[in-house]
């Protein structure tokens, strides 16, 4: 099957999002230092708030940025096939009623909650057109591709090319029948479920994080300060305020996430499958670190 690859556009939302992400690990990372170096109290928590709040959307910028870089639309005689990060559009041609500039609307097109440069992702519902699924990167020259399920809002860098080529194709007809295949993050998260090793080693990672919080939580009001290394001028150990322990569950959390959602980019494909299982041990291991770190620091004499 001869597909042709119109690609969107990716610069300008690359350096949106590489820009944001920058932004945000240096608030995170000076608010992470902070709460280090901060003893219990108003500005500890200000401080936190400012480390959890810079971090959330992290993971989600980085799918995403990851996405638009492997983001393409392949047109051919027999399908339209969308690839989008972990989602996957395959569409009959036979089954497209027509596409169409979204400009040419009556009512224009509202763009889908949290829309950015580079991430337009997700669904709205149309007044004329009814439920409307965005896989776009750009709002200039978005496309409508209309089937009986509902209208997929897309942006090829050359919506001009695309529109002619699939009039050609439509004239052309088909060469061989295609079958309808639609894939979302969700499936990919329940497939690997079903894997009973990536199911231990998620809970495992969760586990492990979840108690290191609570033993964490436990030992922060018992014992006021805990020894986190020797003075290398003065060769004796060096306290601090046992609140700056807190650093350690988030931090370990933080990298469970980020290894988490690159396993799953890595499970897509049957042979970089044991990719995603050596990511999957690798966060279960350095959480069981972060616990044992706890450990040894919590049973160093001050």
């Amino acid at each position: 099957m001869n597909l042709i690859p119109y690609p969107p556009p990716k610069r300008g939302g690359m350096i949106l999002h590489v820009l944001l992400l920058t932004i945000l690990v240096i608030v995170g990372g000076w608010g992470f230092l902070r709460l280090s170096q901060t003893s219990m109290g108003l500005i500890f928590m200000a401080y936190l708030a400012v480390a959890l709040l810079t971090f959330i959307p992290v993971p989600i910028l980085i799918y995403r940025l990851y996405s638009l870089s492997r983001a393409n639309y392949h047109l051919g005689r027999d399908t339209l096939a969308i690839r989008w990060g972990l989602r996957v559009e395959d569409i009959p041609l036979s089954d497209i009623e027509w596409v169409r500039a979204a400009e040419d609307l009556t009512h224009p097109l509202r763009l889908p909650f949290l829309a950015l440069q580079g991430a337009i992702i997700g669904l709205r519902r149309h007044a004329d057109l009814g439920l409307v699924e965005f896989i776009a990167s750009e709002r200039k020259n978005m496309l409508l591709v209309a089937t009986a399920r509902r209208v997929f809002a897309i942006s090829p860098a050359d919506a001009r090319g695309f529109v002619h080529a699939f009039a050609r194709a439509t004239e052309l007809g088909s060469l061989s029948p295609s079958e309808a295949r639609s894939i979302y993050p969700t499936f990919v998260v329940a497939r690997a479920w079903d894997s009973g090793l990536a199911r231990f080693l998620w809970l495992v990672a969760i586990s492990l994080n979840i108690g290191l919080m609570a033993w964490v939580s436990i030992i922060i009001p018992a014992t006021p300060e805990v020894a986190l290394g020797l003075n290398a001028g003065r060769g004796i150990i060096e306290t601090v305020p046992s609140v700056q322990l807190i650093v350690l569950p988030l931090a370990s959390t933080a990298l469970t996430v980020i290894g988490w959602v690159a396993g799953l980019s890595f499970y897509r494909w049957e042979k970089q499958r044991p990719l995603a299982f050596v990511v999957w041990v690798s966060g279960a291991l350095s959480s069981l670190a972060f616990l044992v770190a706890v450990m040894f620091i919590i049973s160093t004499p001050v």
